[in-house]
């Protein structure tokens, strides 16, 4: 694995505008977003139109074509990258949820398994939507979710991209974890 002071100088000079960061940048932290999105995957049903490498460029696309974010390491590079994975997966879930049914398709007999990617569409709809409430009521525990839950950040290093202390981010994990199960068992 590519060492973050490695990473985080090229990360710098992608936010100077360095033309080339870019190109840098993507075989350092590769491997590591690859993982980011086959965590997301693990939840995802084996059909899915999207796959882990689509995702990874996806993400890196946004991420890295015309940054100006002025990043503060490594862990702070894959927490934005594994927010935009999981904003694509949800902007994918809503597209799916909204498209015409059918068309002039023929119908197999793949009730079930259309049911089921439905019903994986519509948590993940309703996951991101709480998780946008939870931001409402507290940005902080919102940022913490999505570094740990979906960046797989550990409380060290979630604690230094957001400049608070360990502490902190282990009690907003915690409420935020109980706050959102709460919520996602009101709305089933």
């Amino acid at each position: 694995m590519t060492t973050s002071p490695e990473v985080t100088k090229v990360l710098a000079k992608l936010g100077c505008g360095d033309p080339n960061a870019a190109r840098e940048l993507l075989p350092l932290v590769y491997e590591e977003l690859h993982s980011l999105a086959k965590r997301y995957f693990r939840t995802q049903s084996r059909d899915h139109t999207l796959q882990p490498t689509a995702l990874v460029h996806e993400a890196y696309a946004r991420l890295a074509g015309g940054a100006s974010e002025n990043w503060k390491n490594r862990a702070h590079f894959l927490a934005v990258a594994a927010q935009a994975m999981r904003q694509i997966l949800v902007d994918h879930a809503r597209k799916r949820r909204t498209a015409k049914r059918g068309g002039d398709q023929a119908n197999f007999s793949l009730d079930d398994a259309r049911d089921q990617v439905h019903a994986q569409d519509e948590r993940l709809i309703a996951l991101d939507e709480t998780l946008g409430r939870l931001g409402d009521i507290d940005p902080l525990r919102k940022q913490i979710v999505e570094l740990r839950y979906f960046g797989g950040l550990t409380v060290k290093e979630v604690a230094h991209v957001l400049g608070v202390s360990p502490r902190t981010v282990d009690s907003g994990w915690r409420f935020a974890k109980a706050w959102l199960q709460r919520e996602m068992t009101k709305e089933d």
